[in-house]
């Protein structure tokens, strides 16, 4: 709703600067995101030999993962997609930041020395990546069929 308002109140700065409006905000989440990639990576450095305590990060990890596909189905729906919402802000940043995540994911993976946590690991895996290859079909079925 603000960048909406950014742009009517300054119509002459949108068109001399195009897309890079957009492409600034990209750039922060990106930011924003690797910076909490970084402390995810620190915060395993210091928790991967302990098994209770991995476990409960791989939950979170878990957790977390599971709100890819539940972000995915709420953009899918018209009334979340179109129009100005808070719900459908947070469901665009979160497809965004699926990459980000699934090597958050890789990296938990890769530290992981307990069966729990390489389970659960495993299964958050699984949730995010079959969710990018979903968002990918999604995308890519309409220009296929046509139907664009």
């Amino acid at each position: 709703m603000i960048r909406y308002f950014q742009y009517v109140s300054h119509p002459a700065d949108v068109a001399a600067y195009g897309g890079m409006w957009a492409g600034g905000d990209l750039m922060l989440e990106l930011f924003i995101c690797g910076m909490l990639l970084v402390m995810s990576f620190l915060l395993v450095l210091v928790i991967f030999r302990h098994e209770a305590a991995y476990t409960t990060y791989s939950r979170v990890a878990l957790a977390i993962s599971l709100t890819s596909p539940f972000s995915v189905g709420l953009i899918a729906l018209t009334s979340a997609s179109e129009g100005v919402s808070l719900l459908g802000w947070m469901c665009l940043f979160r497809v965004f930041s699926s990459p980000i995540v699934f090597l958050g994911l890789v990296m938990s993976r890769l530290f992981a020395r307990f069966p729990q946590g390489k389970r659960l690991t495993n299964y958050a895996l699984l949730i995010e990546s079959s969710t990018l290859v979903a968002m990918v079909l999604m995308i890519a079925g309409p220009i296929r069929l046509g139907l664009e």
